[in-house]
């Protein structure tokens, strides 16, 4: 029974964005491109004086083509990354049963250099290595834990979808602004939707979600700026 006087604080949580840096990042990476490749795609069409069906077929052929190249990047670029993962680890699991005591002095190196005294480090060594050798060396000495693996479907199939859905804003902004406000909308759906955006990835990361909003826009502001360029001139130039 607690004694008067004695005052008990609610258990303390933290939010950290470890375990969702894969999902986050091919979410994240789909979304802006969706937003400024589209964006600026139309935005392109838009200023060569196009029409509106010219300009919305534009935007919606870049949804698909980009979202289909997004997983397809993405799920090139995540099995690279998995199977050097998978070769550290068979590569691990030969120097364990090959030289099982070495490893065990590396391991042991590992958390001296991280502040434990050298018996304790030893021990700790020791009794990973008796309930989990493999998974000790994996987490310790490769880097590697199961909420960090690459997983490309997953990296695909988030990436794509967020493009595809990130593309939606600037084609909705087309269709419900009159014709002489196209252009206009359009680069402001784009924008708006980039800088909330920055602000989400940096809420998700606990970033400084200014400096994220601001770093997206910039950029995003950037490729539609000089698309804009080249469509007028190509316009223009009646090409």
């Amino acid at each position: 029974m607690p004694s008067a006087g004695v005052a008990f604080s609610h258990p303390h949580h933290e939010t950290h964005s470890s375990g969702r840096e894969g999902w986050l990042r091919a979410a994240v990476l789909g979304a802006d491109d969706g937003i400024v490749s589209t964006t600026s795609l139309m935005i392109g069409v838009a200023a060569s004086s196009a029409g509106a069906h010219a300009i919305l077929l534009a935007g919606l052929a870049g949804l698909v083509a980009g979202a289909l190249s997004m997983a397809a990047g993405e799920y090139v670029s995540v099995s690279s990354q998995k199977d050097a993962e998978e070769a550290n680890i068979a590569q691990e699991m030969r120097e364990l049963a090959a030289n099982p005591k070495d490893e065990l002095r590396e391991l042991a190196l590992i958390y001296e250099k991280r502040g434990l005294e050298p018996a304790l480090a030893h021990e700790v060594a020791r009794q990973l290595s008796g309930h989990d050798v493999l998974g000790a060396h994996v987490r310790d000495e490769l880097g590697l834990n199961e909420h960090t693996r690459a997983r490309p479907l997953q990296a695909a199939a988030v990436s794509a979808g967020s493009f595809g859905s990130a593309s939606l804003l600037p084609i909705a902004a087309l269709l419900v602004a009159p014709g002489p406000a196209r252009l206009a909308a359009i680069a402001l759906a784009g924008l708006g939707s980039l800088a909330v955006l920055g602000l989400v990835g940096g809420l998700l990361a606990n970033n400084r979600k200014g400096r994220s909003a601001l770093r997206v826009l910039l950029g995003g502001g950037l490729a539609m700026g000089v698309s804009a360029l080249v469509g007028r001139l190509l316009g223009a130039m009646g090409l």
